[in-house]
């Protein structure tokens, strides 16, 4: 690239955004493009539900993690977990003690990585390891090898995390950082394992009446406003500006089976998807 002084003396590097504000709303449309480049398209992101699935123990746990290193076999993996009922406690006790929304977010990434560290320490014996986002880069590298990386879903905003629109608990959690890990990378798919079927119009567990949604697009169900929902609703909104990964699935992790269902290509929970 030439460098070149501009009309008021400034030196640039004469690039198409030389001079430019990147506010600009015409310059940031002239930066859409149709395809963004996918370094890892047959990978799949599974996250673990930290409430749901780790904290049930071994009863719930193992048999996934047995579905998973069956999977390896003929599927590219990587593990993410969920923080569960330590990072609620962890919360709990920052707020009443007045802590800002940042801080929340680091105890609730810390938590999410000591799942992963037990989770990489249970899949040791098939090449299970424990990576850390920075490893992302070396993820192509890990697959080769035959290893399962296995990373917390915290995503890294840390003390930055924004501000929540209601309330301080971190809006952006390990749906959102699962989502995001999947759409950076290109993924094929990213399945979030829960404790339910999928997403139902009512908690199941407190209405009976609940109907399971087995497909639905992202903007229909964010204007249902649902009082609850079983995902974060900021992977909703990460979601809906998809550009590789169009769809999460919901899948339930105490019914065997439904995971390696997912992996190859069903719907056995519900689809969340982008048209």
């Amino acid at each position: 690239m030439a460098l070149k002084y501009d009309d008021s003396g400034r030196l640039h590097i004469e690039t198409p955004l030389m001079a430019e504000s990147l506010m600009d709303k015409q310059l940031l449309a002239r930066t859409e493009t149709e395809s963004v480049f996918r370094p890892l398209p047959e990978l799949n992101v599974i996250k673990l539900g930290g409430q749901s699935i780790i904290d049930r123990g071994a009863a719930v746990l193992l048999p996934i993690l047995d579905e998973i290193v069956a999977a390896r076999k003929t599927q590219q993996l990587v593990l993410l977990t969920g923080g569960g009922t330590r990072s609620r406690h962890a919360y709990a006790i920052a707020l009443d003690l007045g802590m800002p929304t940042g801080v929340l977010a680091k105890l609730g990434s810390s938590i999410s990585e000591q799942n992963a560290l037990m989770v990489s320490v249970l899949l040791a014996p098939h090449s299970g390891v424990k990576i850390g986002q920075d490893d992302l880069v070396k993820l192509p590298s890990y697959l080769a090898l035959g290893a399962i990386p296995v990373m917390h879903a915290m995503p890294p905003y840390g003390m930055w995390e924004v501000n929540a629109e209601h309330g301080r608990i971190p809006p952006h959690r390990t749906d959102v950082g699962a989502y995001l890990t999947a759409e950076v990378l290109g993924a094929k798919r990213c399945i979030l394992v829960k404790d339910e079927a999928g997403l139902y119009t009512a908690d199941p567990k407190k209405d009976p009446h609940a109907e399971l949604i087995r497909e639905i697009e992202v903007h229909d169900l964010m204007a249902r406003d649902f009082n609850d929902l079983p995902v974060e609703r900021s992977m909703l909104e990460a979601l809906t500006r998809a550009r590789s990964v169009k769809e999460v699935l919901l899948v339930n992790g105490r019914v065997p089976g439904d995971l390696t269902r997912a992996l190859h290509g069903e719907n056995p929970g519900t689809r969340i998807y982008t048209a």
